[in-house]
Order: structure tokens, then sequence, then C-alpha cells
């Protein structure tokens, strides 16, 4: 059985707050933040794109998984701002940690749950014997037109997970993953546009909440486990008002999500959003403890696992980076101009 060897993330330091954005547009911030149930998010820095958070994610795994870089024998890095059209960013990852030549090494794209889909795919060569051990990340530094509601949300942020299957090194047994896929076309952007564009409400039903309580259903089907049966739940989070919400439709409570709930303070993500929430919630799990994660993609796509941490993780929790202290470590907060600056959108040609 796959499972979980070792986890990094990496935040950028910077942040905005809805008050800065929404003085921009002459909007109510408060009406805002209560309607997205977000207050403020990341912003990259200006040497920040998906392939070096990806990286220092990365390199945070290879040091809490205790293996030598050269044993990771994937690399999957799931996104939807890699910063090149036509240059693989998993190579970067690849060489940044020292993981030798003789990878599988592929980018992946499916929205949000890109990552995760990578995790799949690292699960599958580990329990096929093809590998010992790979990595799957999720990376970006995500877009939303100015202006636009994402513009609220759309952050930078990242996660990488190391697999492999050595009951030694495992901190968190998978104990079962399902897909659930439509096409429902909530949220796009065609080649060389700038920025996406989404369905508005449509994005919610039947795209958000329709994916996540599917898929989530067919693992309760094909474990058997209820919501009670879970310590955590971790489910993508767009804005801090949809994890909330599908965790009630499913039957979890509010404490079970709270540990990776992370958008209302550092925005969504979109590929590392649910790997984060897992990531952050590892960080407090204790040995036995059951970990329900389903992601979301728009396009559009619900990847579900359940997972079990073992004894394992207290051994390797001295080497690991917490997510809240990353959270909470070196805060910036910049003004709009300075955003729109670190994002790109402003440019001296």
């Amino acid at each position: 059985m796959a499972g979980i060897v070792g986890y990094g993330v990496h935040i950028p330091i910077y942040r905005i707050k809805v008050e800065d954005i929404a003085k921009v547009w002459n909007e109510d911030a408060e009406a805002i933040k209560h309607g997205l149930g977000i207050k403020e998010k990341t912003v990259p820095g200006r040497d920040e794109d998906a392939a070096t958070i990806a990286v220092e994610a990365a390199r945070r795994a290879v040091v809490h998984s205790g293996l030598p870089a050269e044993k990771v024998q994937a690399v999957y890095v799931g996104s939807e701002s890699h910063p090149y059209a036509v240059k693989p960013t998993a190579t970067i990852v690849k060489e940044a940690i020292g993981a030798g030549t003789a990878v599988m090494t592929s980018d992946l794209e499916f929205a949000c749950k890109a990552g995760t889909a990578g995790m799949q795919m690292v699960m599958g060569l580990v329990d096929s014997k093809m590998i010992d051990y790979g990595l799957a990340a999720g990376s970006d530094t995500s877009q939303g037109r100015p202006g636009d509601a994402l513009e609220y949300t759309a952050s930078a942020g990242g996660a990488a997970f190391i697999i492999g299957r050595e009951k030694k090194d495992v901190i968190a047994d998978i104990l079962k993953t399902v897909s659930y896929t439509t096409d429902t076309p909530d949220f796009w952007r065609r080649e060389g546009a700038g920025f996406p564009s989404h369905g508005g409400r449509f994005t919610g039903e039947p795209a958000y909440f329709k994916h996540i309580q599917h898929a989530t259903k067919m693992l309760f089907e094909a474990t058997g486990f209820k919501p009670a049966d879970f310590k955590y739940a971790v489910f993508h989070q767009p804005n801090g008002k949809f994890p909330t919400n599908v965790a009630k439709m499913l039957g979890f409570s509010e404490d079970q999500i709270r540990p990776g709930l992370l958008t209302p303070i550092i925005g969504n993500t979109y590929s590392g959003a649910s790997m984060l929430g897992l990531a952050a919630t590892l960080d407090v799990a204790k040995p036995g403890d059951r970990i329900l994660v389903t992601s979301f993609g728009s396009g559009a796509g619900s990847d579900s696992f359940a997972i079990q941490v073992t004894d394992r993780i207290e051994d390797k929790r001295k080497r690991s980076v917490k997510v809240q202290d990353l959270i909470n470590a070196h805060k910036k907060y910049v003004d709009y101009s300075t955003y729109l600056k670190n994002r790109g959108s402003i440019k001296k040609r």
C-alpha cells in the first residue's frame, strides 16, 4: 500500500488585504469578506513563480522524508500557471532537489486538482512496484483579472508530497483513492489569454458542489467509512465559504475541517489548495487519525482520498516546517500597486 513518506510546503511572505483591493474598485470590503469568507491572500514576490514555489516545497519534502533525493524516481508538478508554455516545470524541480536523471518526469494540468492527480499517478507507480518513491507537487501563482471577483481570492503557494511503500518510512497510509469527472466548463483560459474566465454562480453548482459530493460519496461506498470515521477532512477551498458548506452537506463538522481551512488567511492557491490543507492537517494529526481529502478542479473533476496516520509521523515532526509557521513568519503587507507589480500586471514596456 502506497503512503506519504514526507511533505513540504511553500507560502510567499507577501500579503494583501481585502480592504486594499476593494478600495480600488469602490466596493464594500466587509460584504466581500463575509460573502467569500476571506480576509487576505498571499502575493508572489517578483522572483516567485509556480516553479520556484514547487522547488521550495519539494526540497522541504525531501528533508522531511529523511530520504536521499536520488531515491526519488518520479516527479510530477501540477499547476495552471506553469511559467513556460513549452518547457516543463517538473524538470526544474527534479534537478533542484538532486533526484538524478533516471526519473519519470512530467507537468500536469487539471485546474486546481492537478496536484492530487499527480499523487494518484505516483501511487500507481509505487503500488505497481515500477518505482520505490515518487514526488507530486501542486503549485500556483493563480490569476485573477483586475476587478473580477477572483482577484480577492487568487493567491500563490504550493505543497509537495513524497510517496512510497516501505512501512518504516510511511507517515500516513493512503487507504483508498477515487475520482469523479465530467465535462463541465465552469472555468477556463484559452491559450494566449492573460486571465481566466468563469461561469459565475455556475462554478458552485453544478461544478464544485456536485463533484466534491460525488467523489466523497464514492469513497464512502468503496471503503465503508462515514464522516464520523474521520478525525479530519480537507476539501478544495476556492474561498472560505464553499468548503464549509460542502462539509455540512456531507455530514462533517467545523472542527473536522478547521486545521486544513487556510483560504480565509492565504487565499486560493489553486493546485496547492487541498494539498496545503492536507499538510496543515498532518501537522497536527496523531497516529491512528483518519483524514479525508477531496480536491476539485474546474473542467471538471474531484479526487478523493482516505488517509490514515501512522506512528512514524511523530519521529519525523522535528524535520517538518509547519504550515502555520510559514503563514505567520515574516509576513509583509503590500499595497495594490505593489501587488500589481509583483503579479506582472504593471510593466515598463
